[in-house]
């Protein structure tokens, strides 16, 4: 039997194609091994960068045990348990969570993805628990690198923080959505960067913080950070103080936030006083107003102030009696003087009052009306 020679050329070149295709796949293979490899070492790297940033502000963080994975197209770096402590605090604070996984595309490596588990603890340095922290699902996104952070992002489902006191635990805050993202918008990490915060609140509720915060909020507000210096690792409360001293100053660009029938718009900037605490004014739209007063006791609040006190002695000299008349005709008239003390306007669509929202001297006041205290910032 004769063989046909362009039959045997034709095998011979399709197995010298089947060798070179699977010599073309092995190198594949492996370039791209050895490319994830050296991805994961870059993220891996990138990963501690962050940790010996923050070391120089005093925020330490460790885990338990870590592996790296992911392979083929992901880097995933698996801290388990992980526990920080924050030793720029006074006194020192450590925080413990059960798992941080932290992500990176093979080829994005300075995007890292963090998921985190719960529950969270903080307490003070190796003493028991002051407040527990849980939630649904949170996650984190950070862009950039560590000398250079461009953005981060902070995102929980259903977060849920309680104070421990013994064996009672008391709500801090709770809230089915919660985010905080922050970027720079002008200049850079290292020269007087202009920082853009926007935080979103779905049903938030903080009862600590006073009867204005008991009922469930929604909340959306962007500012901008003015007046820093750098980026440089330190702690928030010097952050803080290097901004007052600077003369910064905060500017809320936009706020909404909707809590029942109340409905409030606003913008204005605060800076921060030579005691650490938000000084300034904001321009407020407010719709529905009165079942707002009502949830924080307002009228109560103006018939038992020291300047009614003075009012009500006062008039209590002219006719014994007036005074208390007085008293109880401008807790029953709170809503109507301040909608008088306002400027009318209209909020989708809604009657509305336009008033200043204070903040001076640690307290702040929608109109004549006391909210609260602020907290100091350093």
């Amino acid at each position: 039997m004769v063989r046909n020679p362009n039959s045997l050329q034709s095998r011979r070149r399709t197995g010298r194609r089947y060798v070179i295709l699977l010599f073309v796949i092995f190198a594949l293979v492996a370039g791209w091994t050895w490319f994830w490899k050296y991805a994961a070492a870059q993220a891996e790297n990138a990963v501690e960068g962050w940790r010996a940033r923050e070391a120089k502000a005093g925020r330490i963080y460790k885990c338990g045990s870590q592996s790296v994975g992911g392979f083929p197209f992901r880097i995933e770096v698996n801290c388990e348990p992980a526990s920080a402590e924050f030793r720029s605090n006074q006194p020192p604070v450590e925080l413990k969570a059960g798992n941080v996984v932290v992500v990176a595309q093979v080829y994005q490596p300075n995007l890292l993805i963090s998921e985190f588990q719960g529950p969270l603890t903080i307490a003070d340095l190796g003493q028991t628990p002051k407040i527990v922290a849980n939630w649904r699902l949170g996650e984190s996104s950070l862009r950039g690198t560590p000398s250079s952070p461009e953005r981060v992002s902070l995102v929980f489902d259903e977060p849920a923080i309680e104070l421990v006191d013994g064996g009672r635990q008391t709500d801090l805050l709770r809230a089915k959505h919660l985010e905080l993202h922050g970027r720079i918008v002008e200049g850079s990490a290292a020269d007087n960067p202009v920082l853009q915060v926007a935080l979103y609140l779905a049903q938030a509720s903080a009862p600590l913080l006073g009867r204005a915060a008991v009922k469930p909020v929604d909340a959306e507000v962007v500012g901008t950070l003015r007046g820093l210096g750098d980026l440089s690792p330190k702690p928030w409360h010097e952050r803080f103080r290097e901004l007052q001293q600077r003369g910064g100053r905060i500017d809320i660009t936009q706020a909404r936030i909707s809590q029942g029938e109340t409905l409030a718009t606003g913008s204005g900037s605060l800076s921060i006083d030579p005691n650490g605490r938000l000084q300034g004014q904001l321009s407020v739209t407010v719709a529905g107003l009165e079942p707002f007063l009502i949830s924080i006791g307002a009228q109560q609040a103006v018939q038992n102030s020291a300047n009614m006190d003075k009012l009500a002695g006062m008039l209590d000299r002219f006719s014994p009696g007036l005074g208390d008349a007085a008293r109880q005709q401008a807790g029953a008239n709170l809503s109507l003087g301040i909608n008088m003390l306002g400027k009318p306007a209209t909020l989708e669509g809604r009657r509305a009052v336009t008033l200043p929202l204070i903040f001076k001297d640690g307290a702040a006041y929608l109109g004549p009306i006391p909210l609260g205290s602020t907290p100091a910032l350093f």
